[in-house]
Parts: C-alpha cells; structure tokens; sequence
C-alpha cells in the first residue's frame, strides 16, 4: 500500500490532477481501492478530493489568512513551537518569520533568557514580544500585507541588509526534496534573504506542508540546519528529507 501511496502523490504532483479511473487503470487496482487510498491521503492533508479524484493540497495554491492557518493542526504547532523556543539562548540575535507556527513558538519562549534581541517582520509576533522585557524587538518596517500582518518590500530588507542573526527561524508552506517554499512571492523574498544571511536556519512546517512544492522558492535543504516538524509527518516524506541529508526534529 505505501509505494501505491507514492504513486498516487507522484502523479498528482507531476500532473496537478487525477481521476480514480485514471489511478485505477495505473495501478491496476479497482477504483474501490483507490477511492480508499485517496481517503487516506485525505486524512494526511496530503491532498485535496474532488468528485471522481483528487488534485494537490488546496493549502500549496491558495494562501490563507493567519487567523484560519492558525486553526489548523493546532497541537502539531503547539509541540514544534516549544521544541523551536527551547534552541534559543541569552545572547542570541534571532529573526522570527510570520506565520501560525513561528507565532506558537512566542508563547514558549523561556522567562530565563536574558540579552535576547529577535527582529521580525511581523506585527503579530512584535505585539506578542511586547510583554518580554528581557528581549528587545527590533521590527523591520516595510510594506503591510493584511493577510499574514506581515511587512514586505519595499523596504523591508533595508534594515535586513545590515543585520546578521544567529539563527532564524521560518515558517513555509511546502518542504520536498526541490527545498523549502512558500504560496506568496513578497514574503519568499524576505524568507530567502534571512536563509542566506543568518548562522543558523530552522524551518517550522507542520506534518501537512512535508511533500509540497509551492510557487515561490526560499531555501535549498542543503542551507537549512534544521526542519522541525511533528510526529504525525508521513514516513516515506520524513526518509526522502533525510535521506538527501536534511536533520529533521520529530515532535
């Protein structure tokens, strides 16, 4: 049943959409069973259904607001936002990406740190440092995208460009073997520009983006230290990462 899986996600990836017959006359299966595998796909967030088949995720093609994103595999994003805090450390200069995920991690961040600097692109992830007096936020400015109350270009990476964080830590919508990447193109190019510039590089993905390529490109998996993801990420998507050499952090 796993490699009819990977079939199945294979050609839904290379061909955007399949029908059952068409997976059913593939794999030499009843559509029965293909009916049941899609299902089960379904249930990993792995792809979309539609009637008589199934297309990628409707989350690689169409971005969400923060405040629908964040009710999406909220306890997934709870373990890998505490698993995310616990690597920071006094004296750290971090940056912190927009996203649900990177948001989850703010709210675990350990009351003993001290000296702590985070620059961020967004308004959310500013407002909730506020009540962290051991860390100063440094916010960089920029154009407002009310979707993800995020701050893009122009602007934005003028203050980037004169800043080297220890460690940066992004959110995404899509992790393969092609890299890490995102829906929209005006937040991949800040995402990209801290990937290049930080020491460190660690990538909050729920198990739901693991398998997904999305337009806009951020990161080969050669520059990131780290993908921290949860437990319920599908086997066979967790031995592709690793077995091209990516360090992944099951929570």
């Amino acid at each position: 049943m796993e490699t009819r899986l990977n079939i199945i996600l294979s050609e839904i990836e290379r061909r955007d959409s399949v029908t059952v017959l068409e997976l059913a006359g593939l794999l030499e299966v009843s559509a029965v069973t293909i009916r049941s595998d899609l299902e089960v796909l379904r249930l990993q967030g792995r792809i979309h259904r539609t009637r008589g088949g199934a297309t990628r995720p409707m989350l690689s093609r169409i971005e969400q607001p923060l405040e629908q994103t964040r009710r999406l595999h909220v306890l997934a994003k709870k373990h890998i936002g505490e698993a995310a805090a616990n690597l920071i450390e006094s004296g750290d200069t971090l940056f912190m990406d927009v996203g649900s995920t990177v948001s989850e991690m703010v709210r675990h961040l350990p009351s003993r740190l001290e000296n702590v600097t985070v620059i961020t692109n967004g308004l959310n992830i500013a407002l909730e440092l506020e009540r962290f007096s051991n860390v100063t936020v440094v916010v960089t400015g920029g154009t407002l995208r009310p979707l993800q109350h995020s701050l893009v270009n122009p602007l934005a990476l003028e203050l980037l460009s004169k800043l080297r964080p220890h460690k940066a830590f992004l959110g995404c919508n899509g992790v393969s073997l092609e890299g890490v990447s995102n829906t929209n193109l005006p937040e991949a190019e800040i995402k990209r520009y801290v990937a290049e510039c930080s020491g460190k590089v660690y990538v909050l993905a729920d198990h739901s983006k693991l398998g997904q390529t999305c337009p806009a490109f951020i990161a080969p998996l050669s520059r990131i230290t780290s993908l921290i993801t949860d437990a319920k990420a599908h086997s066979s998507e967790v031995q592709n990462l690793r077995g091209v050499g990516l360090e992944l952090q099951l929570v």
